[in-house]
């Protein structure tokens, strides 16, 4: 295989460096250490496999996902197997723990990934665990997130770097194209393949990807970009939310005193509140999760009304808000 431009390693080196630095709240770090990397065999995660190699030689383990979906998941693994033993990379191919079935089939692969991969890195205890998303990957989330009215946690789309379970998660491809990494493959001459699902238009991400591609007046890289600071005024407010629930919870029978808070800070606090009632009474139904609607609820109590939310009953007193486990509901 031709060897990497010194440039691209050169830039690769530093990005892992800096988002290490901000995983760990720090300026820089000194050392980066031994990283793992997730290696699906398409262009963006073998660009990934290749930098990591040159930039750490030694230093690198890599892993593959079958998910036992298609028959030709166990021959891609077996060429990133062949790939790595090139590179003098340790390689394993890992399996979901039980089978991938049902319905939203993207979401469980997904999660099934997730958990080999963070197993396998806990196992290897690698630094960090290495994804190869990237800027285009950025835009397209930005966008699908958009599309769905979400709020700023949600507009933070890709995380540079964040925690799955004890697993540090790094993303040091967020500022490189997804064209610029299929050239450094080619120019490479290392194997690679397309996964078909990428041009399925019953994906919502095909559907984004397509009118991003015919939208030239939308630059992904600026997208990417602007995500980036989502994130970092996400990383304020939740630091400030953290502060004042660390202050004023002091258990449901104890008024929550947030009301003079902006709106953005009691929806949080209100949220996390009722995920603590819910997860301290055991409160299974009705079905309550990060993507719940509260805005009525929040106008409820904007407007000095009680209501009930999520098997909560929410009161409003003169010196915060008071929670209660709703009664259950009658049956005609």
């Amino acid at each position: 295989m031709t060897p990497l431009p010194a440039a691209a390693v050169a830039r690769f080196g530093d990005d892992l460096r800096r988002g290490l630095a901000r995983a760990h709240g720090v300026a820089a770090v000194e050392r980066v250490g031994r990283v793992g990397v997730a290696v699906s065999g398409g262009p963006d995660s073998v660009a990934l496999l290749l930098l990591a190699a040159a930039a750490r030689p030694g230093e690198v383990v890599a892993a593959t996902v079958d998910h036992r979906l298609r028959p030709a998941g166990a021959d891609e693994a077996a060429m990133v197997s062949a790939l790595c033993e090139r590179l003098r990379v340790p390689h394993a191919t890992l399996v979901p723990a039980t089978p991938i079935v049902g319905s939203s089939l993207q979401r469980r692969a997904r999660e099934a990934r997730y958990a080999a991969l963070t197993g396998w890195a806990a196992r290897e205890r690698v630094d960090a665990l290495l994804t190869a998303h990237h800027a285009d990957d950025q835009a397209e989330t930005l966008l699908m997130r958009l599309n769905r009215a979400s709020g700023l946690t949600g507009l933070s789309a890709i995380r540079a770097a964040r925690r799955e379970g004890a697993t540090l998660l790094l993303r040091p491809l967020l500022a490189w194209r997804r064209a610029e990494l299929r050239a450094l493959v080619e120019a490479s001459g290392a194997p690679f393949v397309d996964d078909p699902s990428n041009a399925d238009p019953r994906h919502d991400r095909t559907r984004v990807r397509a009118a991003l591609a015919a939208t030239p007046a939308l630059d992904p890289a600026a997208l990417a970009a602007a995500a980036g600071y989502l994130a970092e005024a996400e990383e304020v407010i939740a630091r400030q939310a953290d502060s004042l629930w660390a202050a004023r919870w002091h258990g449901p029978d104890r008024p929550l005193a947030i009301a003079d808070e902006p709106r953005e800070l009691r929806r949080r606090l209100l949220r996390r509140a009722l995920h603590a009632i819910r997860a301290e009474r055991a409160i299974a139904r009705p079905a309550f999760t990060d993507s719940s609607n509260i805005e009525p609820l929040l106008d409820a109590l904007e407007a000095r009304r009680g209501a009930v939310h999520a098997g909560i009953k929410v009161e409003v007193r003169a010196y915060g808000w008071i929670f209660h486990v709703a009664p259950p509901r009658r049956s005609l």
